[in-house]
């Protein structure tokens, strides 16, 4: 039992890992390349779609990893899981002081009611996000290390 949570922990923070990479270095460099509104109601709507999706993701993955930390506490790798949960946990206090903020004004956006400065806190969101996903990606590296 204890195999298929690790796999199964393994497997979910690694897809989040694969959607935040693709966020940071596939989908906002294309949408980054669009007209001016075309690009921002990109990111809004990005904003809307995975800012519904990734709090359960988030949580979810900490929480499984919690209870791998736990049904495990007494195996190899266990300090690998824990500190993987660590930086986890600072993904989800990341996100929620310093992301979420301006994603929440983000979605909101239009070509008629954007802020004159929509560009500087898109960017600001982005170097956060750069962070952060260094941060679970640390994170996923630590869980895969425990596998072994």
């Amino acid at each position: 039992m204890l195999n298929a949570l690790e796999v199964v922990t393994t497997v979910i923070v690694g897809l989040m890992v694969g959607v935040e990479f693709s966020v940071a270095f596939v989908v906002g460099p294309i949408l980054n390349a669009l007209p001016e509104d075309s690009r921002q109601l990109g990111h809004a709507h990005g904003g809307r779609m995975l800012g519904a999706v990734m709090p359960f993701w988030y949580i979810g993955s900490l929480a499984l990893v919690v209870v791998w930390a736990v049904a495990a506490r007494h195996h190899h790798g266990t300090g690998l899981v824990v500190t993987a949960g660590g930086l986890l946990m600072l993904s989800v206090v990341m996100s929620v002081l310093l992301l979420v903020p301006i994603n929440n004004l983000n979605k909101t956006w239009t070509p008629e009611n954007r802020p004159a400065d929509w560009k500087r806190q898109l960017h600001r969101w982005e170097r956060f996000h750069y962070v952060r996903v260094a941060v679970i990606v640390a994170a996923f590296a630590l869980l895969v290390a425990a596998l072994v």
